[in-house]
């Protein structure tokens, strides 16, 4: 070791300034003043338990309670944007001339277009200015979103058959 580089060390007395208790140590200053020590420090008397009870408490209540509060809004936001029924028809990127023409007859949202289609593809096709390419259109977008297409109504096939069969059979008694 170098010689002369080392510090002097004296018998210092440190002083709580909180308590006024004192006791001696080696130091490199010949006294100490100390704000809090282990006789009257919250930590080591057991208090710091009853302060953080009393006053951190409401603090972390209040915390707890806006966390809780954003992640349910946030979860409506979810549940709103996840909720493709309740979107905008124009949400299904139609052409103009369609999406204005469905909005003109009262549909507008995703849901009423997949309930007209629960009508049959005559439900949309009645709408003036939403012809077949927007239907076919609006048929590939909704597929797109994972929606679940209505089946047309059977009535329509079975009205279908009994005209085909009533051709038939006219054409048989006409022979």
């Amino acid at each position: 070791m170098k010689a002369d580089i080392h510090p002097t060390v004296y018998q210092a007395t440190v002083t709580c300034a909180s308590c006024g208790n004192s006791w001696v140590t080696t130091s490199t200053k010949k006294e100490l003043r100390i704000d809090v020590c282990s006789n009257c420090h919250p930590f080591y008397t057991g208090e710091s338990a009853k302060i953080l009870d009393v006053e951190g408490q409401v603090d972390r209540f209040y915390k707890k309670l806006s966390a809780r509060q954003s992640y349910v809004e946030q979860q409506k936001v979810r549940e709103e944007s996840t909720n493709v029924f309740n979107r905008s028809v124009d949400d299904l990127a139609l052409p103009p001339r369609a999406s204005d023409s469905l909005k003109k007859a009262g549909v507008l949202t995703i849901g009423q277009v997949v309930e007209k289609l629960a009508e049959g593809d005559s439900g949309l096709l009645q709408i003036a200015g939403f012809g077949q390419s927007a239907l076919t259109a609006a048929k590939k977008k909704l597929r797109a979103l994972e929606i679940e297409l209505p089946e047309p109504p059977k009535v329509e096939k079975a009205e279908k058959a009994e005209k085909t069969a009533e051709a038939a059979e006219t054409s048989e008694a006409g022979e």
